[in-house]
């Protein structure tokens, strides 16, 4: 069994990977800031913990990740001020990535999205900005990091039903791609379990490719 906290619990990824690594016989807590939330969280079978990571310390949310293996990041600002972009999806994954390390977590996923990186090519007036910018800021701190890191990168967000299917990017931006936030969740659940996609950046969405077998081909 393993232990896994997994941040921004009651974000709909989140809610579906809990109630994944339940049932998988995964000991799971779960983070998150409204305490209006808890009865959602407990109902994935997770074990709920009402902490608003934004206004933590390296050092508090260190102790909120003592004991166990490994922690997902799934939280964001989910849009709004700039402002509160960078101090969510850049400085507190930051503070948790550092909290991982000193906590002994030494697994981290982090939810990312497709394509993410400083050549995100979004320009500064563009509303995207500051989320793109924050997230390629955060996936590069997480790679420097001495943590046994995977970053995964889904396309746009959707409610479809999971298929267990995605195609992997060889690389390429162009056109819109598509992934069901059920997919995230199964392959979020995958690579926990996979050691050969520590050290990987793997942009997805969904395809026509068992997930099982589109990891082998990214390891």
């Amino acid at each position: 069994m393993s232990h896994v906290a997994i941040i921004g619990g009651h974000g709909k990824v989140a809610l579906i990977l809990s109630q994944l690594l339940k049932t998988g016989g995964n000991d799971v807590t779960s983070i998150f800031r409204n305490p209006d939330h808890t009865d959602d969280v407990e109902n994935t079978g997770a074990t709920p913990v009402v902490a608003d990571v934004e206004q933590l310390s390296v050092a508090q949310i260190a102790d909120l990740l003592e004991g166990h293996d490994a922690v997902v990041w799934s939280a964001g600002a989910g849009g709004g001020s700039p402002e509160r972009t960078y101090a969510v999806d850049r400085d507190a994954a930051i503070r948790a990535m550092d909290a991982a390390e000193v906590a002994g977590a030494k697994r981290f996923v982090m939810v990312s999205y497709f394509g993410a990186g400083q050549d995100h090519g979004i320009p500064e007036d563009d509303p995207f900005h500051a989320y793109a910018q924050a997230k390629a800021d955060a996936d590069d701190h997480l790679r420097a990091s001495a943590l046994d890191w995977t970053i995964v990168g889904p396309g746009a967000l959707t409610e479809d039903e999971a298929s267990g299917k995605i195609d992997v990017s060889t690389g390429e931006r162009d056109g819109e791609r598509k992934t069901s936030r059920a997919n995230v969740a199964l392959v979020v659940g995958a690579v926990l379990d996979d050691p050969s996609t520590v050290g990987k950046k793997i942009d997805f969405s969904d395809g026509d490719t068992l997930i099982s077998d589109a990891l082998e081909v990214v390891a």
